[in-house]
């Protein structure tokens, strides 16, 4: 998979599960937060995000298999407050 930079991706949150709880909400844990825009390439497998203040301490570089690009009929991003 690949994307460029100004293309709309979601993150992939089960990596985290465990040690990381920025995403719940208290309703149903998502599989994927978002949506956030690449802001470039980094090598050929990762990329670096524009994430939210919310998220500074988690790094904004992930692996192409924790992105997936977002499509349109997707449902809004989850709040991270």
């Amino acid at each position: 998979m690949e994307f460029q930079v100004g293309d709309k991706v979601m993150l992939k949150v089960s990596p985290w599960k465990k040690g990381h709880t920025f995403w719940q909400t208290g309703e149903v844990n998502p599989r994927y937060v978002g949506p956030f825009k690449v802001l470039e390439r980094v090598r050929d497998v990762a990329y670096k995000l524009d994430h939210p203040e919310e998220l500074s301490r988690v790094h904004n570089t992930f692996h192409v298999s924790n992105l997936k690009k977002r499509h349109a009929d997707e449902p809004l991003a989850v709040s991270l407050d």
